[in-house]
């Protein structure tokens, strides 16, 4: 193949070409990598992650951290879970930052399960149902320094102890790249790769 795929989750997807830009969608089997010669079915390496009372399915480039907590809150208000992070090669080329990831978190001691309790910043959560599964999702958003940071928490209503997946994207100005030399990241093609994986956690608590 000529043109390496950026962007992939999940053992049941397709990735479709459309306008510039790598895409999921459900699939079966296998993923076709569909580019300007015709299209290839290929099998996409994943694995699975279990973890306290939750499993969920990601590529296996991606970069795991079982000791990750989230810390916006201060050193004692951390929250526990799990990291899986982009490969480098995801980035290459963009303005995407390298330390852009989706987490599976959880809050042991929430009485009400909504997106924004995982953010620091004071936002609205909505219940966004989807699968049959209820999530109270909330973002946020902020810029400094030319760099751009973007959360979006969605949590899932009911479940206890209350469980979220937050997605985090890094990525800097193309301004401040020489003319020519980098692209601007596909971000809807990341958040659908980030969102087949979140589609893919299973509660077992």
């Amino acid at each position: 193949m000529t043109n390496t795929w950026k962007y992939v989750a999940g053992v049941v997807v397709v990735l479709l070409l459309a306008g510039g830009g790598y895409y999921l969608l459900q699939g079966k089997k296998s993923i076709s990598v569909v580019q300007e010669g015709g299209s290839v079915a290929v099998q996409i390496a994943t694995s699975t992650y279990t973890g306290a009372g939750f499993s969920i399915v990601y590529p296996a480039n991606y970069m795991v951290d079982a000791a990750y907590a989230y810390d916006q809150f201060g050193p004692k208000k951390l929250i526990n879970g799990v990291k899986f992070t982009i490969p480098a090669s995801m980035a290459t080329g963009t303005n995407l930052g390298t330390d852009s990831y989706l987490s599976v978190e959880s809050l042991p001691h929430a009485k009400n399960c909504t997106g924004d309790i995982y953010l620091l910043a004071d936002v609205k959560a909505q219940t966004i149902p989807e699968n049959s599964v209820q999530y109270s999702v909330a973002t946020n958003s902020g810029a400094g320094a030319g760099n751009m940071y973007e959360e979006t928490v969605y949590a899932i209503e009911g479940s206890v102890p209350c469980t979220a997946v937050r997605y985090s994207v890094h990525s800097s100005s193309i301004d401040n790249y020489p003319v020519g030399t980098v692209r601007e990241f596909d971000r809807m093609a990341l958040l659908a790769a980030f969102d087949t994986i979140r589609q893919s956690l299973i509660l077992s608590h």
